[in-house]
């Protein structure tokens, strides 16, 4: 591979697994002096062969300021071992310049999955790899923290698969096929009937490009809701049948409709969790209107909302691979808190604290931060 120009001076090489270890032992404690890790005692056992690797230099003119490093996990797994930048230069885009060589690199040598670990608040590496198509695996706690655990496949079929086990998608096609489990495609989404807003919606905040969010009343929500779910969602859920639903849970519960032009274009309905925290329960916008950024600008209203009821703490439950939901939350400031199985399928829990000293903790907690 030659040179790499990443913009903005900076520049990436490859560089020998010596020259890395090198620039390890020369700049690491500048780059993760800041972050918690058990010590361990000196090893008494050697390591196992590394084998294959790749290693780049991170260039801002003639320095090195940072590196890559990366090795084969298995036939068909490369894992993203270490990325550092020396701290003067985070925050300007360099990871997320260099992110798609290293992807680009890994395609070409043949591998089918890329697998990292990151701890589980550190938004500023998450959001870039989720950007790049990564999704959630799981977290799990090991010497370092609280480690959040990303894959992306590089084979599309594969990435499907993900999507079905984490209840995105039913079974189809290919990845049904592949999965050994009957093709259950689903029919497509319902035409979403064409409904006024109602007249006891609120006036609302502006939330751009002619969209509005409204407070209704909860009967108000749950009538819009029941006209219109079978146009907004498509994921693969269990069905309860007949079985009589328990009474809801006690607490208030707010509610909003999305509109644009006059008519319902979504909804988000929020209610309380705990004596602490509010629980962003359900969010939609009609495929019309998905893709404009409306979530992203509601989201702070909603936010200052539910903090402003009293609630320090937001959280919300997300598919796994549904990351057009999962980024948005987590540059508003939410972060990943673990992993369960409903009947939804297999969800990110996500929670974001008002609280700054509150946030500080979570950092410590994952070992982020000492």
């Amino acid at each position: 591979m030659t040179d790499l120009d990443l913009g903005g001076g900076y520049s990436a090489r490859p560089i020998s697994l010596v020259e890395y270890r090198a620039a390890c032992a020369r700049l690491e404690d500048r780059i993760f002096g800041g972050n918690s890790l058990f010590a361990f005692d000196p090893p008494v056992r050697a390591a196992p062969p590394l084998g294959e690797s790749w290693n780049w230099g991170v260039y801002h003119g003639a320095e090195l300021i940072g590196w890559h490093h990366a090795h084969a996990r298995d036939e068909r797994t490369v894992y993203m071992a270490d990325t550092g930048l020396l701290p003067e230069h985070q925050g300007r885009g360099v990871y997320s310049r260099l992110l798609p060589h290293l992807l680009a690199a890994f395609r070409a040598a043949g591998f089918t999955l890329v697998q990292s670990h990151h701890r589980a608040t550190n938004n500023a590496v998450i959001i870039p790899k989720l950007r790049a198509g990564f999704h959630l695996q799981g977290l799990n706690a090991y010497e370092g923290g609280v480690n959040a655990a990303l894959t992306l496949s590089l084979d599309g079929t594969y990435g499907q698969a993900m999507h079905v086990r984490s209840g995105f998608r039913a079974p189809s096609g290919e990845a049904a096929r592949r999965l050994g489990v009957p093709d259950e495609g689903l029919p497509g989404l319902a035409d979403a009937p064409d409904l006024p807003l109602p007249a006891d919606a609120e006036t609302g905040v502006d939330l751009g490009g002619g969209y509005r969010l409204h407070r209704v009343p909860t009967a108000t929500y749950r009538e819009v809701y029941a006209q219109l779910e079978a146009s907004a969602y498509e994921t693969d859920s269990f069905d309860w049948g007949d079985r009589k639903a328990a009474p809801a849970p006690r607490g208030p519960l707010w509610s909003w409709l999305i509109s644009h032009a006059g008519r319902v274009a979504g909804w988000q309905a929020s209610r309380a969790w705990d004596t602490r925290t509010a629980y962003m329960v359900n969010t939609a916008l009609l495929p019309a209107h998905r893709g404009r950024g409306v979530y992203t600008r509601l989201l702070p209203v909603v936010l200052d909302a539910l903090h402003g009821e009293g609630y320090p703490l937001v959280r919300s439950h997300h598919h796994l691979t549904n990351n057009a939901v999962i980024v948005p939350k987590l540059r508003a400031g939410f972060r990943f808190q673990g992993v369960q199985i409903d009947e939804h399928g297999v969800m990110a829990i996500l929670l974001r604290s008002a609280d700054p000293a509150y946030a500080a903790y979570m950092d410590r907690r994952s070992g982020l931060t000492r």
